[in-house]
């Protein structure tokens, strides 16, 4: 299961996580493309840092939203969620290209994550500014109880997903990540390593009501904010690899 972790997201003079700490412990990249985060000098900064330890690039974009870090909804039109899309895509991909770099797939961040993976229309709007970009992109979105829908959406419009799992968040039945408004939302140490283990043992989660939760995963999402958390990815790679 690969490591994914956001990054990129400092902007001017404000730093947030330890990028370059995180980056030598992932394997995927998810950077900031401008809207919630990062800017032209901290994306160029994360791309060379990516090309050093051989990470996979994928770009992170999200609603115009930098005062509110992303995390606010936004009722866009289809047409214009698309071309915010392409916007911050094509940023990242020709910063890339710049540097002999590619970009490999899109994770949305933030609020157009949470909307995408609870209304469908706006997910089949996301997939379908993904196909219609002229490179060919894969789209990481949250390993549900839907995964077989949201499967054959991809599939109509020759899309190739990653499904994402979370080490840290409570599951819902539905599959979906707890608010973090509400109790034990956010898991400590010890029931994200409990629960890692048991993805990777059984594939399955516990969710909020102690249901058992198939989940097929490609990817675990990780965090790189403090040095604590680059201390948990490295005991959680650890865990997936023995090494």
């Amino acid at each position: 299961m690969l490591l994914n972790c956001d990054l990129g997201e400092s902007f001017g003079a404000w730093t947030m996580g330890l990028d370059e700490q995180a980056m030598a412990v992932i394997d995927c990249a998810n950077i900031a493309c401008g809207f919630h985060g990062g800017d032209p000098d901290v994306i160029a900064k994360t791309l060379v840092l990516a090309k050093q330890y051989n990470v996979t690039i994928g770009a992170h974009p999200s609603y115009p939203d930098l005062q509110g870090f992303g995390r606010r909804s936004m009722k866009l039109s289809p047409q214009t969620l698309t071309n915010t899309l392409h916007y911050q895509i094509s940023a990242l991909y020709g910063m890339a290209l710049c540097q002999g770099l590619s970009v490999t797939y899109v994770k949305p961040h933030g609020a157009l994550y949470n909307d995408m993976m609870a209304d469908e229309s706006i997910l089949e709007t996301v997939i379908q500014a993904v196909a219609n970009y002229p490179k060919p992109l894969k789209l990481m979105i949250l390993a549900t109880a839907k995964q077989a829908q949201h499967q054959r959406l991809a599939d109509k419009f020759g899309v190739e997903l990653m499904f994402e799992a979370f080490a840290d968040r409570l599951y819902t039945d539905q599959g979906l990540l707890t608010p973090r408004s509400q109790p034990n939302a956010v898991h400590d140490k010890s029931t994200l390593m409990a629960q890692v283990k048991q993805l990777v043992e059984q594939g399955t989660v516990t969710t909020n009501t102690g249901k058992q939760l198939p989940l097929k995963a490609d990817t675990l999402c990780v965090h790189g904010d403090n040095e604590a958390s680059i201390t948990l990815v490295k005991e959680i790679s650890i865990l997936l690899t023995g090494e």
